[in-house]
Parts: C-alpha cells; structure tokens; sequence
C-alpha cells in the first residue's frame, strides 16, 4: 500500500500551542490541532460519540473551505489525491 498522507508538522513543531497570540502562531497551532485530530486511534473514539448536527457541522466547514480557498485541480490533486500517475508517495 502506497502512503498518500504525511502528517509532519505536528511531530517537529516547537513552538507555542496558543489562539491568539499573532497569525503565526495561530496558523501553527491549528495545523497541530488538526493533525492530532485526524490520528486514527483519536477519530476512532471521537466519531461514534459526534451527533448527527455535529457531523453535518464538520462536513459543512470542510466543504466550505475547501471549496472557497481551493481551484477544482487543487482540490482533486491535495484533497483528494487523485493523481493521474497514481497516488504519491512520501
């Protein structure tokens, strides 16, 4: 199985984990949340414990954003992973 996914950043970031500090550190500190969020033993406690509206409310984001800050192209080549020589590995 080839690897599309690579989540770096959280396992060497040292600087300060804090909202509201400066853009700087904000950016940094979302990243590590939401590469710490996405880890498989994480998701596989949080996902049966989320309602149905909380669900809705993360997909709605996700799409939101994506679709806002993302070209078609770069939606399928980052979000997706859709490669025409197949999938990427890291």
């Amino acid at each position: 199985m080839k690897i599309q996914h690579k989540h770096e950043f959280v396992e060497i970031y040292t600087g300060p984990l804090a909202h509201g500090l400066d853009r700087e550190s904000d950016l940094a500190t979302l990243q590590v949340y939401l590469q710490k969020i996405s880890d498989d033993d994480l998701m596989a406690k949080l996902l049966p414990r989320l309602s149905q509206k909380e669900i809705d409310g993360f997909f709605n984001l996700l799409a939101v954003t994506l679709r806002r800050h993302f070209s078609e192209e770069e939606y399928h080549e980052l979000f997706l992973r859709d490669f025409p020589e197949g999938p990427r590995q890291f």
